[in-house]
């Protein structure tokens, strides 16, 4: 969707711009599809910090969302688009034929009055359909796949994303994901069938603190401008350097450069056919 456009009246909003929202059909949720969120900021239940820089927002209401699309074979009606303050992408609202409704991620193009579907089997390939990999022709564009089967989707759930099935081989499947990994999932896995709406929503720039602090992100500084007591970086008179031999640490004093990011070990490298990075 279109991005729109401030005057820059303030410095704030010179070079700002913000979601249009013109895809969107319908503004308040289905009242018997939200709930409220306890707000964590961040902290665990003994109130330390275990996720840093976060706190404050605007309230949010929590869409249950449905990831795993389980009533097989039986049509479902688009009855709206919505806006998601807790996911990039947009929502639809869909009814079912016996009168059932949920929330599904809504793919690109997918308009009020389409027909989706979710089966075990084949169905037809069109956008906002459900059925499992070994079902689904090469070369068409994914979102909300499984990596167990009837777990419910994990990957590709952002805006704008999408996963291409590259074909089916043996007991899996091979996917080339958004970051450009190529990973083998099991083919029963399901997976909806389109690319994801909002596209645009990488391109918006929020143009001051104020508009970051309402998404619910505190500020980050630098590890330096810290107190050693903060920071293995900190301290020092000025902007000092850093004064570690070692290198750049985090702040859990750890090596921040130069290390894997990956466990070696890690029980699913196997399934990885190439990396995001190779």
């Amino acid at each position: 969707m279109p991005l729109k456009q401030y005057r820059p009246t303030t410095s704030g909003r010179r070079l700002a711009s913000a979601d249009a929202r013109l895809d969107i059909t319908k503004q308040e949720p289905e009242k018997s599809l939200i709930v409220r969120l306890q707000p964590r900021s961040g902290r665990n239940n003994q109130g330390r910090i275990t996720v840093r820089h976060r706190g404050g927002g605007a309230k949010r209401l929590y869409r249950l969302v449905d990831f795993k699309q389980q009533r097989y074979d039986v049509p479902a009606t688009v009855q709206a688009i919505e806006y998601d303050p807790y996911r990039s992408a947009r929502i639809a609202l869909i009814q079912y034929a016996d009168g059932v409704k949920s929330y599904i991620l809504a793919p690109d193009s997918l308009a009020p009055g389409a027909t989706v579907s979710s089966a075990r089997g084949a169905t037809e390939a069109k956008i906002g359909n459900r059925m499992p990999l070994e079902f689904i022709p090469p070369g068409i564009p994914l979102h909300n796949i499984e990596l167990t089967p009837g777990g419910g989707g994990v990957l590709a759930r952002g805006a704008g994303l999408a996963a291409e099935l590259l074909g089916v081989e043996g007991e899996y499947a091979q996917l080339k994901l958004p970051s450009g990994e190529i990973r083998q999932v099991a083919k029963a896995c399901a997976a909806s069938l389109g690319t994801l709406s909002n596209p645009d929503h990488r391109l918006i720039r929020w143009g001051k603190a104020g508009r970051v602090r309402h998404r619910g992100i505190r500020p980050t500084v630098k590890g330096k401008n810290m107190n050693p007591v903060d920071h293995p970086h900190g301290g020092g008179e000025g902007h000092s350097p850093i004064g570690q031999r070692r290198g750049p640490m985090t702040v859990y004093g750890k090596k921040a450069r130069g290390v894997l990011g990956r466990r070696r070990n890690k029980w699913s490298n196997k399934f990885i056919i190439k990396p995001r990075k190779g």
